[in-house]
């Protein structure tokens, strides 16, 4: 059997996966894989023909998609979500195989977000407002924009991470927190840079608590699980007083009720600033400052698994998710192209399971998916 997708083999993806699986109810109404001994013949069913029988989705698409459920533990609480999920997951297949037409050197297919639509991906699991980049973070405090710095002399390569400045790579669930998740790493690395100590801060605090408006763009609060931005949480940290502990303010992956308390402070932000578009500038104000707040398009990012993204097409104006800017290489091997080219290394907060351990690599000096528009660095109070 030919693989699904392009890029490399489904069974890499599926490594120690049994492709004998069976779909089997983990209770009155739930399809899972709990049961290996319970079979159903799922093409019997009219509506799950009406899936599999399309001729534009791939034909070995409900086999692949029970591999899926039980490589990433999925359920479906009915039989029609099971089909809905399939349908989803099928016209996936085919679009990862479009990424990875479109984006060669990077390598693109299942994820754990297969099952979802780009929709409810987007909802989901993103969550930058005011989605124009640069301009939308330009004048959160006035017109000004870092002054300059000298660029010649930079190292070939650069990694945050190498230097013990950036925490474990997070999860925030479904939720559309990332842009709590990409200020709380900026401050946990401009913390480290000023002091050599590597906090881990509170996401949760922000989720909760801070419903800062951007100045020009009214409508761009923060608001939770439904979206904020990196310079209105600045903002919210130097008005209240700082940031707390993760130990001390958990993370639920949910909107509650505000708990900060002023006395568990662990961090004060002293100011912020946005960084150029230039990408030279971006690179030295990363070495200088530390991890930096970015914001892109994640339109690629979905059936990413690896490899240097550098996509044909992708938009710079459609600003969507926040991410950490950690480090740059040099070279990033291409397995498509055979070659090398330059990358940026993002550490995203899908978890471990989703990319390079985590982290995804952007090809540089291309202003790649927008990630040149919205840039910030932040200093803390010593």
């Amino acid at each position: 059997m030919q693989p699904l997708l392009t890029g490399i083999p489904l069974a890499f993806f599926y490594s120690c996966v049994s492709r004998n699986a069976k779909l089997s109810p983990a209770g009155e109404d739930e399809w899972s894989h709990s049961n290996p001994n319970y079979h159903h013949d799922f093409a019997e069913e009219p509506t799950i023909i009406q899936v599999t029988d399309n001729q534009k989705l791939p034909r070995n698409a409900e086999g692949e998609f029970q591999i899926f459920m039980e490589q990433f533990g999925k359920n479906y609480s009915t039989r029609e979500e099971y089909v809905h999920r399939l349908g989803i997951f099928s016209r996936n297949i085919i679009r990862a195989a479009e990424h990875q037409a479109l984006d060669p050197t990077a390598m693109h297919g299942v994820t754990q977000f297969s099952d979802l639509s780009e929709e409810e991906f987007e909802r989901m699991y993103t969550g930058v407002k005011g989605g124009g980049g640069f301009q939308s973070m330009k004048g959160v405090e006035g017109d000004e924009v870092t002054a300059p710095l000298e660029v010649d002399g930079l190292p070939d390569s650069f990694d945050w991470r190498e230097k013990g400045a950036v925490t474990e790579v997070k999860m925030l669930g479904a939720c559309g927190s990332c842009w709590a998740f990409s200020t709380t790493g900026a401050v946990e690395g401009a913390t480290f840079v000023a002091t050599g100590k590597l906090l881990n801060l509170s996401e949760q605090q922000l989720v909760d608590c801070d419903h800062m408006c951007d100045k020009r763009e009214r409508r761009a609060c923060d608001d939770g699980c439904g979206g904020g931005l990196m310079t209105n949480a600045y903002n919210y940290v130097t008005t209240v007083g700082g940031l707390e502990e993760e130990s001390s303010y958990l993370y639920t992956g949910k909107r509650g009720e505000c708990k900060f308390k002023s006395e568990k402070v662990a961090v004060k932000v002293s100011n912020f600033t946005n960084i150029s578009i230039d990408e030279n500038q971006i690179a030295a104000n990363l070495v200088l400052r530390g991890p930096l707040a970015i914001g892109l398009n994640a339109v690629f990012m979905q059936t990413y698994i690896g490899g240097v993204s550098c996509p044909l097409i992708c938009s710079k104006r459609f600003i969507n998710h926040g991410v950490l800017l950690v480090g740059y290489g040099k070279k990033g091997f291409s397995i498509l192209r055979l070659g090398n080219q330059p990358y940026w290394i993002v550490k995203n907060s899908w978890g471990k399971r989703w990319g390079e351990n985590g982290y995804y690599r952007l090809c540089r000096s291309h202003g790649m998916c927008g990630m040149n528009t919205m840039v910030s660095a932040v200093a803390v109070q010593l």
